[in-house]
Parts: structure tokens; sequence; C-alpha cells
């Protein structure tokens, strides 16, 4: 196997100079990029197709990203590292750890503070921009194939990461890469590679998420807020409940959940705390079943997402994807 490592620029904060902070133009930042890179490793630098700020990411971009990835197999790289934005690197791992699978090895990383200092002529005094890229760029020859998230000296399985704080170096949880995910969260037999075609952007473009977390509301406000989806209902409903799942519902709202499914919205019930996931006896409890939506199984919010996207193209119509959310291995 090659020791040969891809190189992926993005943006972000790592490549932000001045005061206030602003992108310098990647043809002023990738040669001063590879003047810190460690001589003793093979590094190829490359750009993505659009280099902006993570906040103003899509799914359009992770798609032109991973489609970017395996042209670049198919030149012969087997090991990538890319740097991206910290306000949606928990996205884009998951969607990159869904999409890729175990075909090559990604260590996704970033930093909260630029790796040059204010007028861009020198590496910053303070920063963690070249510990976290020194550290994706070791680890990424060593671990298995799969897609991971380097951060603060840790190294994170991508689909279980979560930002937890808004500036600390320490800023990212999920579970350890030296640690086999469990096997509620191992990806499900349907979810092998998709090789991306160019038809998948528009489609992506296309693909509507409403996230609702759950506040303390009467059932009647509740089912007035869901009865206003009827007229325009997403293609994806979240709902983020209580503890394990937790939903007070009525035959009202079970209603409004199985029109909202006549209507190609799907419904996900899945919690807002972000550890220990849903109880999966949800996933068979009658008013589930009689409300016809579906209960999340997966290893994160982002990693939620992902899961969505993929059956979005996967799949073309909405029953389909009701019909195929819990495939698995037999």
């Amino acid at each position: 196997m090659t020791k040969k490592i891809a190189l992926i620029y993005t943006g972000g904060t790592f490549g932000c100079i001045g005061e206030p902070l602003s992108p310098m133009p990647h043809e002023s930042f990738i040669p001063k990029l590879k003047r810190i890179l460690p001589n003793q490793q093979q590094i190829d630098c490359f750009i993505s197709k659009n280099i902006l700020d993570s906040s103003a990411a899509t799914a359009k971009d992770w798609l032109q990203l991973i489609q970017q990835i395996q042209e670049l197999q198919l030149a012969g790289y087997e090991n990538f590292v890319i740097i991206h934005g910290t306000d949606t690197l928990s996205y884009a791992a998951a969607v990159l750890s869904r999409f890729l699978q175990s075909s090559c090895r990604v260590i996704l990383t970033g930093s909260q503070y630029p790796l040059l200092n204010i007028e861009g002529n020198d590496t910053r005094e303070f920063t963690d921009a070249i510990d976290n890229l020194n550290s994706a760029l070791d680890q990424v020859v060593k671990v298995t194939n799969g897609v991971y998230l380097a951060f603060y000296h840790q190294v994170f399985h991508a689909s279980t990461v979560l930002k937890v704080h808004t500036t600390a170096l320490d800023a990212f949880r999920g579970q350890k890469h030296d640690h086999d995910l469990e096997q509620n969260q191992q990806p499900p037999h349907f979810n092998e590679p998709l090789l991306i075609k160019n038809e998948h952007f528009q489609r992506a473009e296309q693909l509507n998420i409403l996230n609702w977390m759950m506040l303390p509301i009467s059932k009647e406000k509740f089912a007035d807020n869901l009865k206003q989806l009827l007229v325009n209902p997403p293609d994806f409903l979240v709902i983020q409940a209580y503890g394990t799942g937790n939903l007070n519902v009525d035959d009202e709202i079970i209603e409004i959940f199985k029109q909202l499914k006549q209507r190609s919205c799907q419904t996900i019930l899945t919690t807002q705390v972000p550890l220990g996931g849903m109880d999966q006896r949800y996933s068979v409890s009658q008013w589930i079943k009689n409300a016809e939506i579906l209960t999340n199984d997966c290893a994160s919010l982002a990693d939620l997402y992902a899961k969505i996207l993929k059956i979005y193209l996967q799949y073309p119509t909405s029953q389909q994807w009701h019909d195929h959310w819990f495939d698995s291995a037999e």
C-alpha cells in the first residue's frame, strides 16, 4: 500500500489571515502551507472546487469533494487528509464516511486558530493548526481504512463526532478510532461506497430537511405547528424529542404524521440528548407504527444528516426512502 498522501484544502479558519479574519487566496496560501509540511512524508497538495467558510457548505460541496477523492483514487492515491472549517466539520466527516466507507483512508481536520499571522507572512505564534494537521498526516497512514476526524491530539470515528465547544482547542467529542464502533453504529450493509456522478449535485440541491428540537409546549400547539407543514412539506422532518426518544402524542398528532407521509414527507424521531442514542424499543412501539414514522439509528446528528442525504440520492421516491431506511446485513 502506498504511503503517498493527498492533502486537500477546502478553506476555513485554518487558511485565514487579517483582522477580522478573511480567507487568504489559495494561490498564496498553498505555497505557505507546503513550507510547514513534514519532509519525511510524500504529500501532494490539492484544492477543492469551492474554497469557502464551512458554515456556507452544503451537500453539493461535500459531494464534489467526494468526487475529487474518487478521481484521485483512480490516480493511485489511497490516503487523504482534508483541511476543513470547524463549523460543519462533523457534517463533512459524516457525509464522507457514509459515501466512501472503507474504500480508502481519510482524516479530516481543521483548527480553531489560523495557521498564519495577521499579515500572512509567517506562522502564527499561537495556533493549533500545525498540531492538528501533523496529527492527521501521521495517523492517516496508520489507521485502518475508513473516515476519521483528527483534532487536539485525538482521532475519532467520523460518524460519531460532535462539536462541543465554540472556541476551545479541545472542541470535538466522539468515539476514539482505536475503539470499535458499537454494533448499532456499524454502517449498514446497503451503505457501500457510492460513486458520485454529476447528476447527484443537482438532486442534492433539491433536498429539503427540517429539523425541530422539541421544547415544552402543549400538544395542541405542536399539532398546529405540524399542520403548517402540510401545505409545503419538506422531504424529511427530523424531530428531536426528549430522553431516549420520548414524545408526547395523541391521535390528532399521529394522524398529521400520516398525512405528512402521504405528502412524501418522511418523519424521523430522534433525541436532542447528544450522548446515549435512541432506545430502539421505540422503533417497534405501537404509536410509531401507527404514525408510520421512522426512528434514528445513527451514531450522531451529523450521521443522521449523512444517511438522509445518501438514501435520498440512492432512491427516487419517498416510499422507497421509508422502505429502505432500516436495510441491514442479513
